[in-house]
């Protein structure tokens, strides 16, 4: 990928710059080595090979997940409710990266669709997988003329499914288990998609905005061991409305991470969810607070880089 980049800057000025003697050509072709060779030694750095990388992006009062598989494969869990997607992006991918393996819409409402819009129209997206709902609003009206546009293919995601990310790293979509396309639009976070990333030894459990119901439901289809995560990105922003007893009992992660805005309206998160996570011995993690938030696993341990 350096010589890439590197190539297309000295195609770029022999094309225009004509009356460069050749000698100068190389020495800058040299000189263009090494300075891109240092950037990238540095970006791939905070990334050691072999390893997965999971970031809640501090995306304001919504949700945005960015999964770097041990091979490179990228994926993006929702856009969050503005463009600040794209200003968090470039502080977790690889310098000059427009691209992602896949989008992933946990379900419409604007606070988690709202930002892909403008990512579409930045980034070239190799597939987009959603759980099917359907829901009248203006961003799932653009966003859906911009995959149109894109030609991006689409998939419905449904419990079963395994996305194989390479390097080991798989990601499991646990629910819906059922079809969603008809769910009344006071009822859209029944047919939440959620999902659990491993690798190796380590494990990743997503929730988007699930309610109590679907962690019950989840409790019903699972066993213990297979909600068992190192960290729980936890349901709807930290609402009373999700992390019931029972479910956080099951999964028992060891961080816990609430996406949430800086004095949002909704006053989120409440302090319910977060004792029942410290309850279960958690460490509470929140974007309004600690900013995106980055894990890096090498089939192990799982880490938290700061």
């Amino acid at each position: 990928m350096i010589f890439k980049y590197v190539r297309f800057i000295i195609h770029f000025m022999m094309m225009n710059m004509r009356g460069i003697g050749r000698y100068f050509l190389e020495l800058l072709f040299a000189v263009l080595i090494v300075s891109c060779t240092g950037i990238w030694t540095a970006v791939y750095a905070q990334t050691p090979s072999g390893t997965l990388k999971v970031a809640v992006l501090d995306v304001g009062q919504g949700d945005s997940i960015y999964i770097e598989s041990p091979n490179g494969t990228e994926v993006l869990i929702d856009g969050g409710p503005d463009n600040s997607v794209l200003r968090q992006l470039p502080k977790v991918m690889p310098l000059f990266d427009q691209s992602f393996d896949v989008v992933i819409e946990t379900h419409p409402h604007a606070d988690h669709i709202a930002g892909l819009i403008d990512l579409l129209q930045r980034y070239t997206v190799g597939a987009f997988i959603e759980p099917g709902i359907l829901y009248p609003n203006s961003e799932r009206e653009t966003l859906e003329k911009e995959i149109t546009h894109k030609h991006i293919p689409r998939y419905i995601a449904r419990r079963g499914m395994v996305l194989d990310l390479g390097g080991g790293a798989l990601l499991e979509i646990l629910y819906p288990d059922h079809d969603v396309t008809t769910l009344p639009e006071r009822q859209v976070h029944e047919g939440m998609l959620v999902s659990r990333l491993l690798y190796g030894k380590t494990s990743v459990l997503l929730m988007g905005d699930a309610p109590q119901d679907v962690e019950s439901r989840l409790l019903e289809l699972s066993t213990s061991t297979s909600l068992a995560s190192d960290v729980l990105k936890v349901g709807h922003h930290g609402s009373r409305t999700s992390s019931r007893d029972a479910f956080v009992a099951a999964v028992h992660p060891t961080e816990a991470i609430i996406s949430v805005g800086a004095h949002n309206m909704y006053r989120l998160p409440n302090k319910e969810p977060i004792e029942t996570l410290k309850k279960y011995g958690a460490e509470v993690l929140r974007t309004d607070e600690d900013g995106t938030i980055v894990f890096v696993s090498d089939g192990e341990t799982l880490k938290r880089v700061k």
